[in-house]
């Protein structure tokens, strides 16, 4: 009887004692633990959803490591996560990237940086909203907002391999076959002036939904639509939008794909031009150009056009 009686008042003493130093080192505890966790962070990858795009461009490429020591790191980082279709990713930043925080906090409040990343990944896989939530422990928590919903991509996919069927041949060229699909969707789609003017419309003209299913575009419809049959086709492609550094001019953007071991200019907009006399015409003017000829175009005539003015060091395949 004294003797559990013992025993039992020295497991109440020595639980004390221990609650006690567990008490005392407390921070010290605390930090190890977040050390540890700094050390090796847990980065949970998804698989890539089927929009995801193989192809090595320059400014931004996929990357398996999502521990960045760059600046470069990060861009690629967030490029794969777009590219993958994550809706929710975490990464942590290591101590000796001593301006990690800040390269994130850069790059998450810059909307021109953020869209050229966005240029580069499959419309399917193109945000409407992306929101980064940085953690003074080096936790960044990348939170995206697709453009597309399932529904819309359901009715694309269905539209875009029925008009595939009906409008092109095995025997074509993939010259022909992206000139049969450029004159296609102009044919079939009118520019929405409506929503240029007033930034609203009824029509869903700056996805691909918008030319596609419902005939009315602005820039972005034509080139998200033009790009879902480059995917197709298997052809690498990007989207190219207007340096928004140029301030006396608003945002534009169009196709960049590669043919022939050439990347080239594709501009569906320009080619539907909104004529005085309200009837449609085709063009072929911003059709598979390269940049020396985007250039020289864009002097001629009496209206020198700045729109395609982009930059050069986001988009160096277009540079010759």
């Amino acid at each position: 009887m004294i003797v559990n009686l013992l025993k039992k008042n020295f497991l109440l003493l020595f639980c004390i004692f221990v609650l006690g130093v567990v008490f005392l080192n407390v921070d010290k505890i605390s930090d190890k633990i977040a050390a540890s966790l700094e050390k090796n962070p847990l980065v949970v990858v998804e698989n890539a959803n089927a929009y995801f795009k193989t192809d090595a461009f320059i400014f931004v490429k996929n990357t398996s490591d999502f521990i960045p020591l760059s600046y470069n790191d990060l861009l690629n980082i967030y490029y794969t996560i777009t590219n993958s279709g994550f809706e929710d990713f975490t990464f942590y930043c290591p101590s000796e990237y001593k301006a990690c925080l800040e390269d994130v906090g850069k790059i998450s409040n810059d909307p021109e940086t953020l869209t050229y990343i966005n240029n580069f990944v499959h419309p399917y896989n193109g945000f409407s909203n992306i929101q980064t939530i940085i953690s003074e422990s080096g936790e960044i928590n990348v939170k995206i907002n697709y453009l597309y919903t399932k529904e819309e991509i359901k009715a694309l996919d269905a539209s875009v391999t029925k008009i595939y069927d009906e409008i092109i041949q095995e025997s074509m060229s993939s010259y022909d076959q992206i000139k049969t699909i450029h004159d296609y969707i102009i044919n079939h789609t009118k520019y929405d002036i409506e929503r240029n003017e007033t930034n609203d419309s009824k029509y869903q003209s700056h996805k691909a939904y918008g030319a596609l299913i419902e005939g009315y575009a602005t820039c972005n419809g034509y080139t998200d639509a033009m790009a879902l049959f480059l995917e197709k086709m298997g052809i690498p492609n990007f989207k190219v939008a207007t340096e928004l550094m140029q301030t006396d001019i608003s945002g534009h953007v169009w196709n960049a794909l590669y043919l022939d071991e050439k990347w080239l200019h594709l501009d569906l907009t320009w080619d539907d031009p909104v004529s005085d006399d309200g009837k449609d015409y085709l063009q072929h003017k911003y059709f598979l150009i390269n940049t020396t000829e985007l250039e020289s175009i864009d002097k001629k005539g009496e209206v020198i056009v700045k729109e395609h003015l982009f930059n050069k060091s986001i988009y160096p395949e277009l540079r010759v």
